[in-house]
């Protein structure tokens, strides 16, 4: 029993070694995004597939794009709250579409896997960055107050 505790926690410290290796490629080909970026990414991939997984009776499968949109989102909500825009653009994601740049980075470098049927496009037009991060936390707004009529004195 012992021994396979220390075979499994060699093969997820060389699994991490791998990944950082494999990321630090993928940074120097595409320098456009932060490391957290990708970091990020994964978490919010597990995050989005545990709620999925919930929702079918924990049948993991394939998510789709606009799933994993959802999840991230939701992940990033949870995760920085009121931050959530301001610390995915200091990581250089401004928009759904570079979601689906740094998945098919990932894809392209073997870290992430894809169906036939998965495209760049996917993430397109996902929701307005504005609407998912800031909306969520600004005041709501006070009905407008009924107007009151002014009575001029009768002569």
């Amino acid at each position: 029993m012992i021994g396979g505790w220390l075979c499994f926690d060699f093969f997820v410290a060389l699994q991490a070694i791998n990944f950082e290796e494999v990321l630090e490629k993928v940074l120097e080909k595409d320098p456009r995004f932060h490391r957290e970026a990708y970091l990020f990414l994964r978490e919010g991939l597990d995050h989005a597939q545990k709620q999925i997984s919930k929702a079918n009776k924990n049948e993991i499968r394939h998510i789709s794009g606009q799933e994993l949109l959802g999840g991230l989102r939701e992940y990033a909500l949870v995760q920085y709250g009121p931050l959530a825009q301001t610390v995915l653009n200091e990581w250089g994601i401004h928009r759904c579409e570079d979601f689906g740049e740094l998945v098919f980075n990932m894809v392209d470098a073997g870290l992430l896997s894809k169906t036939e049927a998965d495209s760049r496009d996917d993430f397109k037009g996902g929701y307005d960055f504005n609407e998912a991060f800031r909306k969520p936390f600004l005041p709501a707004k006070k009905p407008a107050a009924p107007k009151v009529e002014s009575r001029q004195p009768q002569e």
